[in-house]
């Protein structure tokens, strides 16, 4: 069974989708495009249509992240460990802009995230080794394309689990760098 909760920041929606386990395993739905659709839209007023599915292996430490747009949708599962995920509001416009939220992702809790254009995320593995999937409403068009915020920029206050995490230069610059 499906469950979605609102969250404080406005069309980020939390999901914990079903999984079924006995001796043999677990089976799990991670999207079924009807019931989850139908949720997406009675709260935010989008009918969703993915168009681009994309999955993320990272080690311990790895901090990704913030990326976003002004048209993309994304919905968000940590397939495999777990990973402390944080939620901006970018939108310049919005009386929301720069609040963020954090979650708790992990393979034990089947929590989901639905993220609106104009948001950025940011995630920071804490186990081992952690596997992110995400669709995504367009097709990725490249870093060139999406804004950039560094993980301790002083406007919002984020706060991350620990320090020194392990980065690619864009995300500790902030901006598009050639890598």
């Amino acid at each position: 069974m499906l469950s979605v909760e609102k969250t404080k920041l406005k069309n980020v929606l939390v999901f914990k989708h079903f999984c079924f386990e006995d001796h043999r395993g677990t089976y799990e739905v991670l999207y079924n495009e009807e019931e989850y659709s139908e949720a997406i839209k009675k709260e935010t007023g989008w009918k969703p249509k993915w168009r681009e599915d994309n999955i993320a292996k990272s080690s311990k430490n790895v901090l990704r992240g913030f990326h976003g747009d002004n048209r993309t949708w994304k919905f968000v599962t940590c397939l495999r460990g777990k990973f402390y995920i944080v939620v901006l509001n970018y939108d310049s416009k919005s009386e929301q802009f720069g609040q963020w939220q954090s979650f708790v992702l992990s393979e034990q809790n089947k929590i989901q995230v639905l993220i609106p254009p104009k948001y950025g995320h940011a995630y920071k593995v804490m186990s081992d080794k952690a596997m992110f999937h995400y669709k995504q409403s367009q097709i990725y068009q490249g870093m060139r394309k999406q804004f950039t915020v560094r993980r301790n920029d002083p406007r919002f206050n984020v706060w991350w689990p620990s320090d020194n995490p392990i980065m690619s230069r864009r995300d500790e610059m902030g901006e598009v760098v050639d890598e």
